[in-house]
């Protein structure tokens, strides 16, 4: 038997009294969180839920999330979490797909209509029989008529609950890929691909009980919900919640609550570098930092450098996807950390760069990244050929193009769908961008291919400048033109105020190929 919520109820056992979450003045301890996913699970199986049925979840970051993710798990179903930005017919694609029985969906916040949708959704579900609001507070009335509460289904259930004996091959969640290439599909991923990885994101942190995680990263999306949420919970951390990031409020928040680990993507950190507000004391925020982890999409090298001299504390970078559970490569603290590298494979997993045809590739040279171990997925649900395709030879093909240096660390060089083909020649728009962000005015850049009648594609950098600078298109591809190949360098450049990015702070370049 192996249910990944033992997590929560080891911790419930060892530091009963201890915070295990905060939200804004609101501190619950591991035994309150334990007992509330317990009167869930109940609940669950008062309705009829069996295990493996599949029940999904919208949620900000707030400690309800946990509280229902653990509960659906000792109930013995799989939690299908969903992006808290899915419009009616985005959910009801997803709970048809997943064969959800049963969907928890908070009431959403300003400028969020969550529920709205959520509930438009789960009526286009005809075979999704439950629906129950997740509201501010659990004795708070439906504001659906006739739809029950996440307090209503708890009830008078007891604070006692039999945990679902469930296997280590038993899917524990099913997360939803992105959908960048067609629709969305679903990683079913293991109590044991689960269990394992949260482990080790734990030991590569180097948390324990008396570290304070600050999770502003959604806990619907891989990284926060197995690196930071499980990763935290399995060392009796105290994980702070915020919901959105904002510069102001994370310092703020690292301030008030001594924040020894942050995790954050790329935009994040570019975020935190660019705020200049000096009201808060960032040499006692820095004095009590002990790690930072950066995740989710490649960090740029100037970036890197920026935070690190602002905070005075190292940015480890790690490699990961959905279907990895989340983490593949990481920089081991006790390692010889490489910037730019996303570092050497974790403990029991097996990393390779091949070709088109699934030969290794030499040291240096480029390739897809693939990999195999405790980590890989079960499968895309109900995408058997998909399957056959992703995971031929035993190794799970990841889209990614990487190279392995000598020493055995590997670098993301780009996804294979950004990559731009000009006049036969491959363009990796990650190269470009690192050159372009050296540029004095420039703060953020995204490069992308757009369609051109001579060379098949061209290259258009999409450029945010610092406040106060000012630089022509021209003056710009003349700066990066003598620093990169020729045809290398972007032929279009467009300024914007601001570049589009999904609710984990990825760049959205297919909204800007649009």
């Amino acid at each position: 038997m192996l249910n990944l919520s033992v997590l929560l109820e080891d911790s419930a056992r060892r530091y009963p009294n201890k915070d295990a979450f905060i939200f804004m003045d609101t501190h619950l301890s591991y035994a309150q969180v334990n007992g509330a996913a317990n009167q869930i699970a109940n609940g669950l199986k008062s309705i009829g839920i069996q295990p493996g049925d599949k029940v999904a979840l919208s949620c900000l970051n707030l400690p309800y999330f946990p509280m229902i993710y653990y509960g659906i798990l000792k109930a013995g179903a799989t939690v299908v979490p969903l992006s808290v930005l899915l419009k009616r017919e985005e959910v009801a694609y997803h709970l048809k797909d997943s064969d959800a029985k049963a969907y928890f969906c908070f009431l959403g916040a300003p400028g969020l209509p969550m529920l709205e949708e959520g509930f438009a959704g789960f009526q286009n579900a005809p075979d999704c029989k439950n629906f129950f609001v997740i509201t501010a507070k659990p004795t708070d009335p439906s504001p659906i008529e006739g739809q029950k509460t996440m307090g209503m289904l708890m009830g008078s259930q007891s604070p006692i609950c039999e945990t679902a004996r469930t296997n280590a091959e038993d899917t524990a969640v099913i997360i939803y890929t992105s959908g960048t290439t067609g629709r969305p599909k679903g990683a079913e991923l293991t109590h044991s691909n689960l269990t394992l990885n949260s482990i080790l994101s734990a030991n590569l942190s180097q948390c324990n009980e008396e570290d304070t995680w600050l999770i502003v990263l959604p806990l619907f999306h891989i990284f926060a919900m197995v690196v930071l949420m499980n990763a935290g919970v399995y060392k009796g951390t105290a994980n702070v919640l915020l919901p959105r990031f904002d510069p102001e409020a994370v310092l703020g928040l690292m301030q008030k609550h001594k924040v020894s680990i942050f995790a954050g993507v790329p935009t994040m950190y570019w975020g935190l570098v660019n705020y200049e507000n000096t009201k808060f004391d960032l040499k006692g925020i820095a004095s009590n930092l002990k790690m930072a982890l950066s995740g989710g999409a490649s960090l740029p090298v100037s970036v890197l450098e920026d935070f690190e001299a602002k905070f005075n504390v190292p940015i480890l970078e790690g490699y990961g996807m959905s279907e990895g559970s989340p983490v593949v490569t990481f920089n081991h603290p006790n390692k010889v950390r490489k910037p730019g590298s996303v570092g050497t494979p974790v403990w029991g997993v097996e990393v390779r760069v091949v070709d088109e045809n699934d030969n290794e590739m030499p040291v240096g040279e480029k390739g897809e990244i693939v990999y195999r171990g405790h980590n890989v997925m079960k499968g895309y649900y109900k995408r058997d050929e998909v399957n056959k395709e992703v995971l031929r030879g035993g190794w799970l093909h990841s889209g990614d193009v990487g190279v392995m240096d000598e020493d055995g660390y590997f670098y993301i060089v780009d996804r294979t769908k950004d990559m731009v083909i000009r006049g036969g020649l491959n363009v990796y728009p990650r190269e470009v961008e690192e050159v372009m962000m050296k540029h004095p005015a420039v703060s953020l850049v995204a490069v992308i291919g757009i369609p051109d009648d001579q060379f098949g594609e061209e290259i258009k950098a999409c450029v945010v400048l610092k406040e106060g600078e000012c630089v022509e298109a021209d003056e710009l591809k003349a700066w990066t033109k003598e620093r990169i190949a020729a045809y290398k360098y972007p032929r279009v450049i467009e300024f914007l105020d601001a570049l589009p990015m999904s609710a984990t702070g990825k760049i959205l370049k297919k909204e800007l190929r649009r």
